[in-house]
């Protein structure tokens, strides 16, 4: 008899997570299961909860039921040193003093590797630079925070992150301020990472492109699965109150959702 593979390890879990910010019920029950090294797509109405969600999967919001596990470890009892090793996040409105380089900002990722006995040395700098490559902002390296365009800044903050060298990232609408060309570009370059990512999208197409897709609605995980599974024109109406159809792109036979108003 051939002996089973043991089973991969689920980066990252949560079971029944419920939370209420001012009185006022944000998550209700969602149970979410991510697989290693996939992207999925968190998509939903404004209000839905996704931001909500990223900030308890990242431990910054403290769910009123439910648990999250972070690479099979409750994440309730990681110490946060540890939990910044695993797990980056970088939220919609991220800031940075304005006074930094921005080669410096990026290196503020390394801390949770850095202690007094182990500062900041020639690996580290070279993650850096990598990282800001990864999303084409190594011209950038020498300019100060304040001098960037939001455009920039986003994308010097995600270097950030990957500079973290997560398991994990999670970004909350990373292409808010992006044009569109890098849009494609960083969505492309995020899913070619050795990471597992949860990126939360108001652009649907966008998650077309993803391996899975997670629909919220009212707090509430109303659908999950592979895109076009999940996407349905059923799913759409109920969710967002709009009409879809999915159509072909004859140049490369890739498919988009197109809408009308209800």
């Amino acid at each position: 008899m051939t002996a089973m593979a043991p089973m991969q390890l689920a980066p990252l879990d949560c079971q029944g997570i419920s939370l209420h910010l001012g009185g006022r019920p944000v998550l209700d029950g969602i149970d979410l299961t991510v697989h290693a090294g996939e992207t999925l797509a968190i998509v939903g109405p404004n209000g839905s909860g996704k931001s909500s969600l990223l900030k308890v999967l990242a431990g910054l919001r403290k769910p009123a039921t439910g648990t999250v596990q972070l690479l099979g470890k409750s994440l309730s009892r990681l110490p946060r040193r540890t939990v910044a090793r695993a797990l980056a996040l970088v939220e919609q409105h991220a800031d940075t003093l304005d006074a930094i380089r921005v080669f410096d900002a990026v290196a503020l990722g390394r801390i949770p590797w850095l202690s007094a006995l182990a500062p900041l040395g020639d690996d580290d700098k070279a993650i850096v630079e990598h990282a800001l490559a990864d999303v084409d902002a190594l011209h950038l390296r020498s300019r100060l925070w304040g001098s960037l365009s939001g455009g920039e800044r986003q994308r010097v903050h995600i270097a950030r992150a990957l500079a973290q060298r997560p398991a994990v990232l999670l970004l909350d609408e990373p292409t808010n301020h992006l044009d569109i060309q890098h849009q494609l570009a960083l969505l492309q370059q995020v899913q070619g990472l050795p990471v597992t990512t949860l990126v939360a999208l108001h652009d649907l197409n966008q998650a077309l492109t993803c391996d899975r897709v997670a629909v919220l609605n009212n707090g509430r995980l109303v659908a999950l699965g592979k895109p076009l599974d999940v996407l349905t024109p059923a799913c759409l109406l109920s969710t967002f109150g709009v009409h879809a159809h999915v159509l072909t792109d004859p140049m490369d036979g890739a498919q988009v959702l197109r809408f009308r108003c209800a």
